[in-house]
């Protein structure tokens, strides 16, 4: 049976921009507040998107609670790969790949597949997870969701935004 405190994870999606661009977009750790109102006290200690960087913030879901985490980038591979460990009111492990894609146009774009296996550690989560997974899992698919289409729609957008085209609507 599986554990009510854990959640797991794996979800891919695609983006128009190729892998570079994207590593690029997600190096800007200073946006990530604007772009996901469910993070705050975001700091980077390291110098970037590279192994043994560490960010620290607090993750407040639609949910009466706030969760410290600690992330700590284990291996980085440009513009490929983030591997990483997480620590704090959440620990587990975390995953990002990034793949080209061509369309038929011939234009590369991204496959992202995104993964985690993370535990609740507070003791009031773990007590709700007991009761109410059912709801803290669509609860967390939804956070995904959005956060996802926060992501494409800032990446995307600045890009179109910076060639001349269209910002996608």
């Amino acid at each position: 049976m599986r554990s009510p405190f854990v959640v797991e994870y794996e979800g891919a999606f695609d983006l128009s921009l190729p892998p570079a661009e994207v590593w690029e977009a997600i190096g800007r750790t200073e946006q990530f507040e604007a772009w996901w109102p469910w993070l705050g006290e975001l700091r980077l200690d390291g110098d970037g998107l590279v192994s043994g960087a560490h960010l620290h913030g607090v993750v407040t879901p639609p949910l009466p609670y706030r969760m410290r985490i600690d992330i700590e980038l284990q291996t980085c591979v440009a513009p490929e790969r983030i591997e990483a460990s997480v620590h704090g009111d959440l620990e587990g492990r975390a995953r990002l790949l990034l793949t080209p894609t061509e369309s038929a146009s011939g234009s590369v774009g991204t496959r992202a597949v995104i993964g985690w296996t993370i535990e609740m550690m507070q003791s009031p989560m773990r007590v709700a997870a007991i009761f109410t997974y059912p709801v803290l899992r669509w609860g967390h698919d939804r956070v995904v969701d959005a956060s996802i289409d926060g992501f494409r729609r800032h990446v995307e957008g600045s890009a179109a935004t910076s060639t001349g085209g269209p910002a996608p609507g």
